[in-house]
């Protein structure tokens, strides 16, 4: 019989729903009961349920900082999502609800202060997210990756605890991911990785320029779906996926070089792997600049290069790439250097802790 009952939330991007996976084994070995609260039709829904974890379903709204029509029916489904949620703790009465943000853990954490269960949120990215300042005042703590978030939390319940990485990124088997990709000779590996959703512009880029780098690696590029380019699909030294699960830590383990989109999880993952990575962010047109911020904190660390969307014209990216195999061991060394942990004991003694308070 388990010894407490969590209910764990977050979702809309695969990077809200990740790293509840890295915790999950630490959890069962301290023997939580885990449950999970996330959107019907979020990217959520597939991950959790293909991971044996209990879903439940809520309507959820999203409030946006730009003016649109929606903006006057959202607030009336986070109401309906408040309330579905309510029903669903007061049936599964857990201990502690963890959330990893995004619009759908609003509901959940408001339902949850309501009902005073304690909460524990995480914050990825450098400046917390607008669902995670919308959940703050109801959380009894908000965990952080990077120090530097601890100025945005107020009434000291900012905690730095670093990202929880996923145990099976650690232990990929490089020659597993070569055979994956069927890879024969011994050319350096370039990964290229988009964010869960994919990147139009660095999947244009990359084709763009797959002659000449093709010439100096093998290249895996995870494009996104429906990204798939079938004018390439035969070429041996290109091997293209639309997404990837259970392979992506061999694949990464393959990689000497990664190409990649500037989300904290992913990139505290590199980090970890000792991967001299090139990050290519989001850019404020497109976002609020959390991954801008991200990217510059890397690269002052010297953790890895940092291009943004609006430098990219011409042969910039393959300078860019050739540049990054030129500075590979000082990469490698600075992250040899870092002090940055994986945050999953550090987010379960909280949570531990939460409980017996």
């Amino acid at each position: 019989m388990s010894k407490y009952k969590i209910i764990m939330t977050g979702g809309g991007t695969a990077g809200h729903v990740t790293p509840n996976l890295a915790l999950i084994p630490k959890l069962k070995e301290e023997g939580f009961e885990i449950k999970y609260i996330g959107s019907f039709d979020g990217i959520e829904n597939e991950i959790i349920t293909k991971n044996n974890i209990p879903f439940f379903g809520i309507s959820c709204g999203k409030l946006r900082r730009y003016f649109d029509v929606k903006n006057f029916t959202d607030p009336f489904k986070i109401l309906k999502g408040i309330t579905q949620a309510l029903r669903i703790l007061s049936k599964e009465k857990p201990d502690v609800i963890f959330s990893k943000g995004g619009f759908v853990a609003v509901p959940v954490v408001i339902a949850a202060s309501l009902k005073k269960i304690p909460v524990i949120a995480h914050e990825s990215d450098m400046t917390p997210g607008l669902a995670n300042k919308l959940s703050a005042p109801f959380c009894d703590k908000l965990c952080v990756t990077f120090r530097e978030s601890l100025k945005y939390i107020k009434d000291s319940k900012g905690v730095l605890t670093g990202s929880p990485i996923r145990e099976e990124i650690l232990h990929g088997d490089k020659n597993e991911g070569k055979r994956i990709c069927g890879f024969k000779d011994s050319k350096e590996i370039l990964l290229i990785m988009g964010g869960s959703l994919g990147s139009k512009l660095i999947n244009e880029e990359i084709r763009k320029n797959l002659d000449k780098l093709s010439k100096d690696f093998n290249i895996i590029h995870i494009c996104g779906k429906g990204n798939i380019h079938k004018d390439y699909v035969n070429m041996s030294e290109y091997k293209q996926f639309e997404y990837v699960s259970e392979e992506l830590p061999d694949l990464m383990k393959a990689a000497d070089y990664i190409i990649s989109r500037a989300g904290a999880n992913s990139i505290f993952e590199f980090l970890a792997l000792k991967k001299p990575t090139l990050l290519i962010p989001l850019s404020r047109k497109a976002s609020r600049g959390d991954q801008i911020l991200n990217s510059r904190s890397f690269a002052k660390e010297g953790y890895s290069l940092m291009l943004e969307e609006e430098e990219i014209n011409g042969d910039i990216l393959y300078k860019k790439v050739m540049e990054l195999k030129e500075n590979r061991i000082s990469l490698i060394k600075s992250m040899e250097k870092s002090e940055a942990k994986n945050g999953v004991d550090a987010i379960v003694n909280i949570l531990l802790a939460s409980i017996r308070r």
